[in-house]
């Protein structure tokens, strides 16, 4: 059976029953888990990857990706230091063992220093709190990574890298799907961010050619770089069929200053979003990402996300409806 846009969930680190009920529950049948908690130092082995695979299988589920390994199996490979061969033939057999167990998409970033947000946190309508960047808070802040590493140095990495990882990736049916720069500023920490912009990820499209290599479309990321090149960017990597699947979350306002909201606030016209991603012909899974906390809600935000699932369920079937797709 041919898939089309559909709701999914995430980002899980564990699967427990209650979890896999709960996505059941909401009407998802796709899921992703974030950087999973398995065993290994270095690599993920093909047995952890396929007991996720089985016990999703077990509730009717299908487990579609496992966006970003821990930050320290390839660190070494992002910021070009000894030792990134060995963690890129420990990033190799980890893609294979991910197509041996069924698991068809491996999501990752090109961030050393990881995510960034500034404190307080933001309040939201009824007191809700929701993750802010300022980056006149952290225009001081210390080298994350002792020394500076300049855009010149973290390309010629990311090339070195995906040169070598791109052919494992299509010899094992695995797509590698990018996910921006969060904040998408040029540099944190002293490490360069060099997936801020259109221009970043065309040429790591154009460079990196394959069907196996598309994006983690994160429309909140992009919302942050400035809302008005969302559906641009939507239809650009659309129609060229390098969307694999989207976070759907925004922001209000943009670098320098931001913070995430709850999806119906947000900068963007989440309507035209759905709309395009229909009309450039998206065949992926929409999940919810980063949701404001609400009141009583579990650490890892079940009362948000299902006000999320929610809506983004209902956009996607007001814009079927619209071209006249059945709902399954």
């Amino acid at each position: 059976m041919a898939l089309k846009m559909r709701v999914g969930l995430g980002q899980f680190q564990e699967l427990t029953d209650e979890m896999l009920a709960f996505i059941k529950q909401l009407g998802a049948d796709d899921f992703l888990m974030n950087t999973p908690r398995l065993p290994g130092e270095h690599r993920w082995e093909y047995e952890d990857l396929k007991g996720l695979v089985e016990k999703a299988e077990g509730y009717d589920l299908r487990l579609m990706a496992l966006e970003n390994v821990p930050v320290p199996f390839y660190e070494k490979a992002m910021l070009g230091l000894p030792g990134r061969d060995e963690q890129i033939e420990h990033m190799s057999a980890t893609i294979r063992n991910m197509g041996k167990a069924g698991i068809p998409i491996l999501g990752y970033h090109w961030m050393p220093n990881k995510v960034w947000r500034s404190e307080p946190l933001a309040e939201m309508r009824g007191g809700a709190k929701a993750t802010r960047f300022d980056l006149e808070q952290h225009k001081d802040a210390p080298f994350t990574h002792e020394r500076e590493f300049t855009e010149e140095e973290m390309l010629a990495n990311y090339d070195y890298y995906m040169e070598r990882i791109l052919p494992v990736a299509d010899e094992a049916g695995v797509r590698l799907a990018l996910h921006p720069d969060d904040p998408p500023v040029e540099t944190l920490g002293g490490v360069a961010r060099i997936f801020r912009n259109f221009e970043g990820f065309k040429r790591g499209m154009e460079k990196f050619d394959s069907p196996n290599h598309g994006l983690d479309f994160c429309m909140g990321c992009w919302s942050e770089m400035g809302h008005e090149g969302v559906l641009d960017a939507v239809r650009f990597f659309g129609e060229q069929d390098k969307i694999i699947y989207v976070h759907f979350r925004d922001v209000q306002g943009k670098v320098p200053r931001f913070n995430e909201c709850f999806i119906d606030e947000g900068n963007v016209d989440t309507f035209e979003v759905v709309k395009t991603l229909h009309e450039v012909g998206f065949t992926g899974f929409v999940i919810t990402d980063h949701v404001p906390r609400m009141v009583e809600d579990t650490r890892w935000g079940h009362r948000g996300r299902a006000y999320a699932l929610g809506y983004i369920r209902a956009l996607i079937d007001v814009v079927h409806k619209l071209y006249g797709v059945e709902r399954e």
